[in-house]
């Protein structure tokens, strides 16, 4: 995909724990995608790594590096290269397992990381680009398959009473706050689930704003 760097800054790469901006910050921007989506650090995890990740992992620190973003911390977090550790304390079920051939998404630095719960599937494809940037290509909540445009940021917005009012309101929202270049619509038996890709990086006081007004907002 093209065009996906903001700046010459996101190609030098973020402030992090290294080595690798690609192997190790991108991952745990992957890893924090996973855990938002799921909504909180998931009790298991398969991370399936194809390419690149497959075959560098544990050297550049992509384990580690996943696993702290599956706890919510952030790339440059002192706590990084302690993370699988601290996910055995809190009795997470972790495992990495090195795929052949080509990546389902098509990138060779790939991460799949299926999670469950009690209650709850999640699955996420995502790859690293450099520079730390990452794409989401894949999602499937609950058996719902999303597939976006790539580049973050992204919002999904699950609208369970299926009133068309609440998606107008996100709508407006969306257009006037942080607007989005497409928008997809998937009707499911107990909610309509609204996909877009946004055009800009969404600043901290707007994501609190959407997350606030829309608790079924996840801005990613």
């Amino acid at each position: 995909m093209k065009n996906n760097y903001k700046s010459v800054f996101d190609i030098i790469g973020p402030v992090m724990i290294g080595p690798s901006s690609s192997h190790t910050a991108g991952a745990v921007k992957i890893g924090r995608v996973a855990n938002k989506l799921f909504g909180m650090v998931p009790p298991k995890v398969t991370v399936h790594y194809y390419g690149s990740f497959a075959q560098t992992h544990r050297g550049h620190g992509t384990d580690y590096a996943i696993a702290a973003g599956l706890l919510g911390f952030s790339p440059d977090d002192s706590r990084v290269p302690s993370a699988p550790m601290i996910a055995r304390q809190r009795g997470i079920d972790l495992r990495f397992v090195e795929e052949e051939g080509e990546s389902p998404i098509h990138h060779p630095n790939t991460a799949i990381l299926q999670m469950t719960g009690d209650k709850t599937r999640v699955t996420v494809a995502g790859c690293s680009i450099g520079g730390g940037i990452i794409e989401i290509r894949a999602i499937s909540l609950d058996g719902v398959d999303i597939l976006p445009a790539g580049p973050l940021p992204i919002v999904i917005f699950r609208d369970y009473s299926k009133q068309m009012a609440n998606a107008l309101a996100v709508n407006t929202d969306l257009e006037e706050k942080a607007p989005f270049t497409r928008r997809q619509v998937l009707r499911v038996d107990d909610c309509d689930i609204y996909v877009y890709d946004i055009k800009k990086p969404m600043q901290p006081a707007t994501i609190a704003y959407f997350e606030k007004k829309y608790p079924a907002a996840i801005c990613l």
